[in-house]
């Protein structure tokens, strides 16, 4: 039989796995944390909440679920140039066990450190399965990427391949399972393009990370820049497996898939080798 904690082993057990980080004054423990801000920062602040069976699948690995929790969220700080910093987390599931905690903890943790995110804070509490994340990263002040901020005659890009994710949801519906490793990675475990979204400080014009498919965040960006923008299917970056496709399967899954955590960016034609120059530093595929 699983161990169950209480509330308060399962808090404690959390705190046990953090580390001491130097802008933290007060994390998990009290009623509220304290952190010191850098001065001459904006706080950018994103929450997502990920629900078992709608974002990711039944019978995902805690690891895997963790990881994504944070992924996503940090996902949305690179796209507005922020540096991640803090965040809290607010776990909801049917029991406190023990086993699937610890695993979750290896995978959210595991992507924490490598960005130097310390998790200082949230709930529990129980209840069927989902995950809050909010996340904080902090931007030089009047340097955050925003939407609205694309200019006529830009040039459009975005990182990495698209459709992937959506493909690997796509098998998981009709067969139960997801058998393509590099498939359930990119549902599972999306690379935030957190260094590359840094780097793209004083190039881009405007950005947003891509979760609902290319077609409908790209046309938040049209929306809020009151611009039209002109996609060219055929031009769309894809694996190989995503190439084995018929053409309009493969862009339906391209264009509306969702779920690819990529960065679609605005940015002046004059800036295209600051942009490729940025990307092979940070090794991240670039397409426009």
């Amino acid at each position: 039989m699983a161990e169950q904690l209480g509330e308060f082993d399962l808090i404690e057990r959390i705190r046990r796995r953090l580390g001491a980080q130097a802008d933290v004054v007060l994390g998990i423990g009290d009623d509220a944390a304290i952190v010191t801000p850098l001065p001459d920062r904006q706080l950018v602040v994103g929450t997502d909440t990920l629900v078992k069976g709608v974002h990711y699948p039944v019978e995902t690995a805690a690891a895997d679920v963790g990881w994504k929790a944070l992924a996503v969220n940090l996902s949305d700080l690179a796209a507005m140039a922020a540096r991640p910093r803090w965040v809290t987390l607010a776990l909801t599931r049917p029991e406190a066990d023990a086993a699937w905690l610890d695993d979750f903890l290896d995978g959210f943790l595991a992507l924490a450190v490598a960005h130097g995110v310390a998790l200082v804070g949230g709930d529990t509490t129980r209840g069927p399965e989902g995950i809050t994340v909010t996340a904080f990263g902090s931007v030089p002040a009047d340097q955050a990427l925003r939407r609205d901020a694309a200019r006529l005659g830009d040039d459009l890009w975005v990182t990495g391949t698209l459709g992937d994710a959506a493909l690997a949801l796509q098998h998981w519906r009709e067969t139960g399972r997801i058998e393509n490793d590099m498939l359930a990675a990119r549902l599972n475990r999306p690379t935030p393009r957190v260094a590359f979204g840094l780097a793209l400080r004083g190039i881009a014009h405007a950005a947003i990370d891509v979760s609902d498919g290319l077609l409908a965040d790209a046309g938040h960006i049209a929306r809020a820049s009151s611009l039209g923008i002109e996609l060219q299917a055929d031009a769309l970056p894809m694996s190989d497996d995503l190439a084995a496709l018929p053409s309009l399967a493969r862009q339906g899954l391209q264009l509306a898939g969702g779920d690819d955590y990529e960065l679609c960016f605005s940015a002046p034609v004059a800036k295209a080798s600051q942009v490729q120059s940025a990307a092979e530093a940070c090794d991240v595929r670039v397409t426009r």
